[in-house]
């Protein structure tokens, strides 16, 4: 029976505490692919779980145009955070070598993983963030 995860950030000043429990929440998971629309707080998700693991906040930037950033945690581990939203086709995806990081055993984070789906491997922890009425960022995900 999956687990239903749920994290409400009540707002930005919440964001560090948040970065913490999904951390803790998501064990050794590796991969994580991050649904929302947009201006739904992916990016600064991100940001906020790559400071919580040590990565300087200066480092840290949408990939947008790069596909792909590689930052250095804390204890010299590296984080790849994909940006897929400029992707038209998957093949663009498995050009930049994706399954090599995929199978890198580092923390990947993708943003707009629905541009690639089929080629997201099945161990792929997929956590969707809305907003609710309130202007609080909710993620969601079952494991």
């Amino acid at each position: 029976m999956p687990m239903k995860h749920k994290i409400e950030i009540p707002g930005l000043d919440s964001l560090e505490t948040a970065a913490a429990e999904f951390l803790k929440e998501i064990g050794q998971n590796r991969l994580v692919a991050l649904y929302g629309a947009m201006g739904a707080g992916k990016t600064t998700f991100t940001t906020a779980v790559c400071k919580a693991l040590g990565v300087e906040e200066d480092a840290i930037s949408s990939p947008t145009f790069a596909i792909v950033n590689e930052y250095r945690a804390r204890g010299g581990e590296s984080i790849f955070h994909f940006d897929f939203y400029r992707i038209d086709r998957p093949a663009e995806a498995l050009d930049i070598g994706l399954y090599d990081y995929l199978d890198s055993g580092c923390l990947c984070i993708m943003e707009w993983p629905e541009n690639i789906e089929e080629l997201l491997p099945e161990e792929t922890l997929k956590v969707s963030i809305s907003v609710s009425p309130s202007g609080a960022r909710i993620l969601q995900w079952e494991d």
